[in-house]
């Protein structure tokens, strides 16, 4: 049998009684720190996904809870992709990846875990970042903590100019 110790996944696993939509909750907490919202704009943010395919995956969000983007206003739209392109470039500055897998999920059959609130993934890549492990033993390694990169990010915007 395979295990995996990933103590931080119990928040995941038992947070299952909580009502509504968790994107809708998070965005209102002003704790950005705690739930790893790195940027905010006027009609949309990004928040570090807190169980990632790869380091630095991201969601960008609309703050209005929507399904699909047709049900977005055209600025919220505009901003929302603006800042998709934000992300990117400050992701490439902080991590340095090969390459960006980004898409859009809707409903559960296609993937969506939270199939109310649209939301855009981008998953930085690197040159052999898929090795033995996923193939193997079914099983990705991610090499850096949330905070830490958390911390990385908001210190990169900072600087930027």
């Amino acid at each position: 049998m395979k295990r995996i110790w990933a103590p931080w996944r119990i928040k995941y696993l038992t947070n299952t009684k909580q009502k509504g939509c968790l994107f809708c909750r998070l965005q209102k907490q002003k704790r950005d720190k705690k739930n790893y919202i790195f940027l905010r704009k006027k009609y949309s943010f990004a928040i570090l996904n807190a169980f990632p395919y790869n380091n630095g995956h991201a969601l960008i969000l609309p703050y209005r809870h929507v399904k699909e983007l047709g049900d977005l206003a055209k600025k919220e739209r505009e901003e929302l992709f603006d800042l998709l392109q934000e992300v990117q470039d400050l992701l490439h500055k902080v991590l340095h990846p090969a390459g960006f897998n980004i898409g859009i999920n809707y409903g559960k059959a296609a993937g969506a875990g939270f199939p109310g609130h649209v939301h855009v993934h981008i998953v930085p890549r690197w040159e052999g970042d898929v090795n033995f492990m996923p193939v193997i033993s079914d099983t990705k390694v991610v090499s850096q903590s949330l905070s830490a990169l958390y911390d990385q990010l908001i210190k990169a915007q900072k600087t930027r100019g």
